[in-house]
């Protein structure tokens, strides 16, 4: 294979799900690879076993159908031959139509599989630093022919850094000085629902004060509702905080059943403030509005605003649909609050998931600013890829617009001051293009589906 002289340095920081992915995809192209891992001398506090791919949350990637956003990402993986995806199938156990794994024996079975591979080295240490002070002469005008100097003399090591969302000890203190503090403490995320299942006869569109082009959907409730809504929020059940996770987790954002239990108008005042607002159906301001604000170019996914919560997922469903206009509403992410380290995405990467700063580093991982399991394996198997390709002089490589896996990468790069982390989710699809008539749910995600494989079929590298 071209590249292949063995001596080209690529280094993989992390070998957790990104990490391992991304050196079998190198050394399947020919190239010798570092994969380097604080394990077994130093733990994260989440972490546990000294085996590579440690499962920290479940043990479960999710739903494998094609009407299931998690199922088209397997799919669109699996055409891209991902590893770390048939080592989850080769410990599989029983889960109706998920995929979950056995944590022990699919970490084992990845990191033999990993040791074993002749062109991986696996290095044990805990990293200090990443960039060696010299830049690879390249420019980042046009990533897509992004090969403007020869590499046939390339001495510069590529990085690619997937260490996680508890990136730990001076590594990430150079993270943050490295890309201007762009690396941000995750406090807590608000739920992101799907825009086809708010109920508009409930709801409103208006910008406070009418300042805006109508970006805003509003969800007005009367006296009974919210004061209902008030009592359900300070009695639900919220998850139990883990040891790993600091004292001052609330400091940048108080969750919205925090704010209830303060008071029966805090939140009135707050988040939930009606002000600046008119309800078209009374023709005056609202007792209490919650509003939901765009959250993809599509305008098929909205967050709901001030809603950061750590209330257990089953609770936001329960307690968020008593909301008039939610009341059907599907949630693509619920809220989460923990320690969770990750770049600010649109102002550090690409698509490609090569830093813009120096285009020798690549973030891929959750520290990328993809959330999940699944999510994680693609950004490793499309930094894997792109290490290889600058070196080869070749167009680094994104699937296209339309595929799962293609989007989430666009979504990295999209401008927005108000950046989280993103999983796989089918409001970030275009819609069908007979979405006009009302079809069945499963019957439209299946054409997004079907038109995704296609996509990817026809770019498959």
């Amino acid at each position: 294979m071209s590249g292949g002289n063995k001596k080209d340095n690529i280094t993989i920081i992390g070998a957790g799900l990104a990490g391992c992915e991304a050196a079998w995809q190198i050394a399947s192209r020919g190239f010798s690879v570092t994969l380097v891992d604080s394990k077994p001398s130093v733990l994260s506090p989440a972490h546990k076993s000294q085996d590579f791919c440690e499962l920290v949350c479940s043990n479960s990637l999710k739903g494998e159908g094609l009407a299931t956003s998690q199922g088209l990402l397997k799919k669109e993986l699996e055409m891209l031959d991902s590893f770390v995806l048939k080592c989850a199938n080769e410990t599989r156990v029983k889960a109706g139509g998920a995929l979950a794994v056995d944590r022990e024996k699919f970490s084992t079975f990845v990191t033999k599989r990993i040791k074993e591979n002749p062109l991986i080295t696996i290095e044990e240490r805990l990293v200090e630093s990443v960039f060696e002070g010299e830049e690879l002469r390249v420019k980042c005008e046009d990533s897509e022919n992004l090969s403007a100097d020869p590499f046939s003399t390339l001495n510069h090591p590529l990085y690619i850094v997937a260490t996680g969302p508890l990136t730990i000890g001076p590594l990430n203190d150079f993270l943050k000085t490295e890309f201007n503090n762009n690396l941000h403490f995750f406090d807590a995320a608000a739920p992101i629902i799907s825009a086809d299942t708010i109920d508009m006869s409930s709801a409103f569109v208006q910008d406070r004060y009418d300042k805006g082009d109508g970006d805003y959907i509003n969800c007005p409730m009367n006296k009974e509702e919210y004061e209902h809504f008030q009592r359900e929020l300070t009695k639900a059940e919220c998850i139990i905080k883990k040891e790993f996770e600091t004292k001052d987790l609330f400091s940048g954002c108080m969750p919205i059943e925090e704010m209830a239990r303060r008071g029966v108008d805090t939140m009135r005042h707050g988040p939930l403030k009606p002000v600046g607002l008119t309800c078209p159906k009374e023709n005056r301001r609202p007792y209490a509005v919650v509003q939901l604000r765009r959250e993809n170019a599509h305008g098929t996914m909205f967050n709901l605003v001030g809603f950061q919560t750590n209330l257990k997922f089953g609770e936001q469903k329960r307690v968020f649909s008593l909301i008039p206009a939610l009341k059907n509403a599907e949630f693509l992410r619920y809220g989460v609050m923990h320690r969770n380290s990750f770049i600010n995405a649109p102002k550090t990467i690409n698509r490609f998931f090569q830093t813009q700063k120096h285009p020798s580093i690549f973030i891929a991982g959750q520290l990328s600013g993809v959330e999940g399991y699944v999510e994680s394996i693609m950004s490793g198997l499309i930094a894997g890829i792109n290490a290889v390709n600058l070196i080869e002089q070749k167009p680094l490589f994104c699937p296209p617009k339309g595929t799962m896996s293609g989007e989430l990468c666009h979504y990295l790069e999209q401008p927005n001051e108000n950046f989280q982390p993103m999983n796989a989710n089918f409001g970030l699809l275009p819609q069908p293009e007979i979405s006009k008539k009302k079809l069945p749910k499963a019957d439209k995600k299946m054409l997004q589906s079907e038109k995704a494989l296609e996509l990817m079929q026809n770019k498959i590298i």
